[in-house]
């Protein structure tokens, strides 16, 4: 069975600028759908924000097994109830490839509880991703680096928490760096932050960024069953000790009560 992979779009530029429309015709989530599906075992379909519920409703998410997201110019849209159910579907073991400016997301910044700032520019410089992970998986097929002609800069400090792994480190035309390939893993799910597409510039119709995405999702599956236990907090009684145990000294709970959070 192909990985099911949703890949969430803003939709918004593709709207209202034209040079992003024709640069991107099928949406930038069309594109990056499209360069998915070029894998046999991917089935990649796509969402928007103005869907209703954003596209992510229950049934659509407890489907999902990785969610890829861009978003730039309406995080604050997104509405609440919709990333707290992004969030506890990535505890449960949903990957999530998150993907340049999404870096200001709402569900980003929540799994990382950090400002997730940083530095920027756009002045269409040349960026040259470094492969200094050579053997992740993610970086799979690459050369030593990735070369792009135009980009928008993100420079350090990027105030994340510290990667499980660093994949990707870019060099920009005016000199700064950026950590622009990052690993974490929140509860059973597996995150992706990967810095390069800014909207302006046909980066999602690089060979070597559609591999990046590919591995990406191979990466984050996770074919176990959701941990849809993840935050539950039994409380287990005296009798349901593994060893035989004798109760001591007072409590606040009585058996079967709930915790208090």
């Amino acid at each position: 069975m192909p990985i099911r992979a949703l890949v969430w779009g803003e939709n918004v530029h593709e709207q209202e600028s034209a040079v992003v429309a024709d640069i991107y015709p099928l949406g930038m989530h069309g594109t990056i759908a499209a360069a998915l599906n070029q894998d046999k075992d991917i089935a990649a379909e796509t969402v928007v924000l103005q869907d209703p519920e954003h596209g992510l409703t229950e049934e659509r998410l407890a489907k999902t097994d990785v969610l890829v997201w861009w978003g730039h110019a309406a995080h604050g849209k997104v509405e609440d109830a919709i990333v707290e159910r992004v969030q506890q579907r990535v505890w449960e073991g949903m990957g999530l490839i998150v993907l340049h400016s999404g870096h200001f997301s709402k569900i980003f910044k929540r799994l990382m509880g950090t400002p997730c700032s940083l530095k920027w520019r756009e002045a269409g410089e040349r960026e040259r991703i470094w492969v200094v992970n050579r053997n992740h998986p993610i970086a799979k097929g690459l050369g030593e680096c990735i070369e792009l002609p135009n980009e928008e800069m993100y420079g350090e400090p990027f105030t994340v928490p510290e990667p499980m792994e660093t994949v990707f480190v870019s060099w920009f035309e005016g000199g700064e760096v950026f950590r622009s390939g990052l690993t974490y893993q929140r509860g059973a799910g597996r995150i992706f932050y990967f810095r390069p597409g800014h909207e302006t510039y046909p980066t999602y119709h690089h060979p070597d960024v559609h591999t990046v995405l590919r591995n990406a999702v191979h990466w984050a599956h996770n074919p176990a069953p959701a941990w849809a236990t993840i935050t539950d907090a039994p409380n287990v009684p005296v009798s349901a000790a593994k060893e035989p145990l004798v109760e001591k000294g007072p409590k606040l709970h009585k058996d079967g009560d709930e915790g208090l959070r």
